[in-house]
């Protein structure tokens, strides 16, 4: 599929800011209308952020479905996607590296497929 990036990603929590990272998505949560009107420029067609604990130690997924040559949230001045980039940046544990598990299948409907061009 060329025009469509699908990716799952781990990241890392901080150890310490877990409940700022609980937060971060409640936050998200709580300006879900807003959040999604910057899918669109993101070209982002479905994203879900998932948590889990192991070890004691705090992982966050993101699922993203996203079209080819969209603009990165990082360049967006929104207030949405400042805040979101703020707990990223608090949260985030930089010094573990990005793990982005390989895709071997997607698997949509040709008619919810179209609707994504």
């Amino acid at each position: 599929m060329k025009t469509l990036h699908v990716e799952l990603e781990r990241f890392r929590v901080i150890s310490g800011k877990e409940a700022k990272a609980r937060e971060w998505m409640e936050f998200l949560q709580a300006h879900l209308e807003e959040v999604k009107k910057t899918l669109p420029g993101e070209k982002m067609y479905v994203e879900s952020i998932f948590e889990e604990t192991i070890q004691g130690v705090l992982y966050l997924y993101w699922v993203s479905y996203q079209g080819i040559r969209a603009e990165e949230v990082v360049f967006s001045d929104g207030f949405i996607d400042t805040k979101h980039l703020e707990y990223w940046n608090e949260c985030i544990d930089h010094d573990y590296p990005e793990s982005i598990l390989k895709t071997n299948v997607v698997m949509i409907q040709d008619n919810v497929m179209e609707q994504m061009k």
